[in-house]
């Protein structure tokens, strides 16, 4: 049995430690270019009013300068279009300075000036209690902003917002203060912000937060039509924050609320991490430049048109056409070419290689007697020179065309070329195509058009079964006569499928071949993938989703921008290490959840024990007896399908009885899919956690028990040598006094300090009878003890009421006062592990206190106070309690057994979207413990 358990135990760890890395390392390293300053960094802080200082004491506002600006600004006398930099959890306000320095020296006929809040590095991730706060003090920032400029003729009316993390949560939050103004801010672009859900929900603080934003918004909607989001995700590589929780809520029909992923975004294509995404140089570009084209030339500020900005990040984050945002599209194009620079196209395909010499160059394709044989006309060149290169002609003088229209905008910039793909029928109007392929400048690039039928260019494959563990492959054989095929990949559609798709091509001549460029396309969410690759080669593509479907519309795409007459060769096969990749990143802030779950079922594997044998079972035991997963599983299963029911959704509804966190809605995308329910995929994922769990619970405790073991041996020479049971246990009024002593000390100041004061007492515990023993195993082994012997020290029984008993109160030095010790050590180890998870799901709220003591001594608000007074009565009751006190407690045993199941159902029930909950759990169930060893 004990082999079986380690097996398992190993089992479980490897594919932990399997998921851990590809969730961390499965994406290669961060290929962002890094935004250096021009000059040295300065940070000139803004003067608020007095009022404000006050009440803000830890926050600050800076603005950004360097060099010859930094000393223009000394006197805040500014000019430019102010931009406000929002950092997120823990960050510093000079992360601001890759916006601000490119901003000051990309183009310096525009000024913009760059301003940055010091929200004092706080925790507002983990820590909710200071949002509300961090949003108040956004708002006065940005009416001091305002007033720096309220000298000028023309003013601006409103500052632009750029969040990190949740500094984009906090800009969006602005709108539901009752005194804000909305025109004050009519842009906000957030990077890696979670607009979806937190994170970690370890405090009721930023649950409530997060409601006021989404119920505002939904039910404002028509008010902030006019506020213009744009929000940026980071891709695989941010696992802090994964990129589906940055998408925006918002109704369909709003086209000025857009999300992107970093890898879909143009001239970008690469993954950021958490951090890089604020000085990745691609995306500070981006930015950078759209504010570039929002900046009215007349006035010098931002554009108040909603219709020019999201024309604008449209351009820079999405499609990137090569017509310019704001040019002409409508008005008729007009051509001076002399007749010889016209060239009709009379085959289905064009290839075209510029020579170096100038020239001026145009290629004709007739639509009219091709309009029902083809459906779509695809065009790309290397050339990068963005200027209008497709037009339709509606006027056409012999092989001349006299008018057209310009159709550049349909085209997009690949990481390897441009591309433009039409549909035909769109274009009644149009007699012919034209493709201007004039190099005046003399620099050679290659052109490649053609006519394409959809249906023959467009195959679906079908995905293997996520189960099938790399053993079935689906491969199918491109004979390419094209530049464009589509597979359309049916069934890939949720976040659980991982895949690896294998491309290789081959071709006879590889001579002015562009390269290949592989594109995985969502059609639900703007998180596209690309690939690049040369001819021949032999490409891994790694697709996985960051969001599920919404709706049974489509699957996923694999666009294939291939070499005409090559063969391409394409295999797809389940990865099984980026399923548990996928499974981590997704379902990754639920494991304390089950961890707590998985604890508590081997504390009750234990004390079952005991009832049964009066000693408690070891941790391969306990885990082997407590892992019973249909006892968890078909409980909710069942209030599951009850709660589908009308009449029993109204009584539970008349109990005041909170929701269910069932594990399928703890991933917002796959709540809109109700026959995900039927499927297998939450099925396996909750048993996959409690195994996973396991392994963090046996793996963790064992890392645990060897670090008390080791530090016993430096805590021994501050005690006496003791052979007691009961050394380490305080007397009743010593109790008494420790639980009003932490009660004042978690009132006074934080709830989670008293917690850890509490843990780390009861740690001590575990320390002292660690070393007793030892000290007893050591005494036995060098005297074999007779049963009548005493010791020369007169040991004397406990009667558990006593002060902390020094080595000298002890019992007859036998084999039973050391299986006795062993029995309470083994009971009180694993207390003591419970009690140290309960105060790491607090540590945020102490690091926020600890952070902030400088300011003020209370934190305000607690989220653990005053829920946190039960646990500390339970932890100090429980120094006193052994095995013994238990086995005379027949009645509160039997029912602390019966309860614990429960208990731990109800963990499973209502806190995987409500994480702090599981205190509240673990103080009932410690509680029952505390009655069990005193009633």
């Amino acid at each position: 049995m004990r082999l079986a358990v380690y097996a398992f135990c190993v089992f479980a760890l490897v594919l932990l430690l399997v998921g851990l890395r590809e969730l961390l390392f499965g994406f290669g390293e961060n290929r962002c270019s890094m935004t250096y300053m021009y000059e040295y960094p300065q940070y000139r802080r803004v003067q608020l009013p007095k009022r404000v200082a006050r009440q803000y004491p830890s926050y600050g506002l800076y603005l950004y300068g360097e060099g010859a600006y930094a000393q223009e600004t000394r006197g805040l006398k500014l000019t430019g279009a102010p931009v406000l930099f929002l950092p997120g959890n823990a960050g510093s306000y000079k992360q601001a300075r890759s916006l601000g320095s490119v901003a000051l020296n990309l183009d310096r006929r525009i000024h913009m000036n760059v301003f940055t809040i010091d929200f004092n590095e706080e925790l507002v991730a983990f820590y909710g209690g200071s949002l509300r706060r961090q949003t108040q003090f956004l708002h006065e920032s940005i009416k001091a902003i305002l007033r720096l400029y309220k000298y000028r003729p023309d003013p601006p009316t409103g500052v632009v917002l750029v969040g990190h993390s949740m500094g984009g949560v906090v800009a969006r939050a602005l709108f539901t203060l009752a005194r804000f103004n909305p025109r004050l801010v009519s842009l906000i672009i957030t990077q890696a912000s979670p607009h979806q859900a937190p994170v970690l929900s370890l405090d009721p603080y930023i649950l409530e937060f997060y409601s006021t934003v989404r119920y505002h918004w939904a039910t404002h909607a028509e008010d902030l039509r006019n506020v213009t989001v744009l929000s940026v995700g980071g891709g695989y590589l941010d696992f802090q924050v994964r990129s589906g929780l940055t998408a925006l809520s918002c109704p369909i029909d709003d086209l000025n609320k857009m999300s992107a992923v970093a890898t879909a975004v143009p001239r970008t294509w690469l993954s950021t991490d958490h951090i890089s995404i604020v000085w990745c140089k691609e995306l500070v570009l981006a930015t950078v430049r759209a504010f570039f084209d929002l900046i009215e030339l007349e006035t010098g500020q931002f554009t108040e048109s909603p219709e020019k900005r999201m024309s604008v990040l449209n351009y820079h984050f999405f499609r990137h056409p090569v017509l310019q945002p704001g040019g002409a599209q409508d008005a008729p194009v007009t051509f001076s070419a002399p007749p010889e620079a016209w060239k009709e196209v009379n085959t289905l395909r064009l290839f075209y290689s510029a020579p170096k010499e100038a020239q001026v160059m145009y290629f004709l394709f007739a639509l009219s007697s091709r309009r029902k044989a083809y459906s779509h006309f695809h065009c790309r060149s290397n050339s990068m020179v963005m200027t209008s290169w497709l037009y339709g002609c509606t006027q056409m003088s012999g092989s001349m065309c006299v008018q057209a229209v310009d159709l550049s905008s349909h085209a997009e910039l690949l990481p390897a070329y441009k591309a433009v793909t039409v549909k035909i029928s769109e274009f009644l109007s149009v007699s012919h195509l034209i493709i201007d392929a004039s190099n005046p400048s003399g620099t050679k690039f290659i052109l490649e058009c053609e006519l394409q039928r959809e249906e023959s260019l467009t195959v679906s494959v079908q995905v293997p079964h996520v189960l099938s563990f790399g053993l079935t492959v689906s491969d199918i054989s491109i004979n390419s006569s094209g530049l464009l095929h589509t597979l359309q990949l049916q069934d890939f559609h949720q976040v659980y499928q991982a895949f690896r798709i294998t491309i290789m091509s081959n071709c006879k001549t590889t001579k002015d071949r562009l390269p290949s460029v592989y594109r995985l396309r969502v059609p639900w969410f703007r998180e596209d993938f690309f690939d690049t690759a040369s001819i021949p080669s032999v490409s891994d593509i790694y697709s996985m989703l960051h969001t599920s479907r919404p709706d049974n519309a489509s699957s996923a795409l694999l666009q294939l921008h291939t070499a005409p007459n090559c063969q391409y060769n394409v295999s797809i096969r389940t990865s099984f290490p980026k399923v548990l990749g996928q499974i981590l990143r997704f379902y990754g802030p639920v494991l304390p959840v089950y961890s707590a779950v998985v604890l508590l079922l081997m504390i009750r594997a234990q004390l079952s024990s005991i009832k049964r044998s009066g000693h408690p079972a070891g941790m391969q035991e306990c885990l082997s007896k407590s892992l019973q997963l249909h006892k968890l599983e078909l409980p909710i299963l069942l209030l599951l399908l009850l709660l589908k029911q009308s009449w029993f959704q109204d009584v539970w509804s008349s109990l005041g009885l909170p929701a269910v966190d069932s594990l399928l809605n703890s991933v917002e995308d796959l709540s809109q899919d109700p026959k995900a329910f039927v499927q297998e995929w939450p099925r396996i994922v909750s048993p996959l956690l409690c195994v996973l769990c396991s392994a963090i619970a046996f793996w963790g405790s064992a890392v645990l028990r060897v670090f008390v073991f080791l530090l016993s041996f430096f805590l021994a020479p501050l005690h006496r040598p003791s052979v007691s049971r009961d050394c380490g246990t305080l007397r009743l009024h010593s109790q008494i006094l420790l639980i009003i002593f932490l009660s004042v000390l978690g009132g006074v100041t934080c709830g989670a300090l008293a917690l850890m004061v509490s843990s780390l007492l009861h740690l001590y515990r575990v320390l002292r009878l660690q070393m007793t023993e030892r000290s007893l195993s050591h005494a036995l082994n060098l005297a074999p003890q007779k049963a009548s012997q005493k010791s020369e020290n007169g040991f004397r029984a406990s009667d558990g009421h006593s002060e902390v008993k020094e080595c000298n109160d002890s019992p007859l030095l036998t084999e039973s006062v050391l299986q006795d010790v062993r029995d309470d050590l083994q009971l009180h180890f694993s207390l003591s592990i419970l009690l140290i998870l309960t105060m790491m799901l607090t540590v945020p709220s102490l690091i926020h206190w600890r952070h902030n003591l400088r300011y003020w001594v209370h934190l305000d608000p607690d989220p653990c106070w005053p829920h946190v007074v039960p646990l500390l009565i339970s932890s100090v009751l429980l120094i006193n309690c052994n095995t013994d006190t238990l086995l005379r407690s027949k009645l509160m045993l039997n029912l602390t057994l019966r309860l614990l199941l429960p208990l731990c159902v109800g963990m499973l029930a209502f806190c995987p979207l409500h994480i702090y909950r599981v205190t509240y759990f673990l103080s009932a169930a410690l509680t029952l413990l505390v009655c069990s060893c005193y009633f």
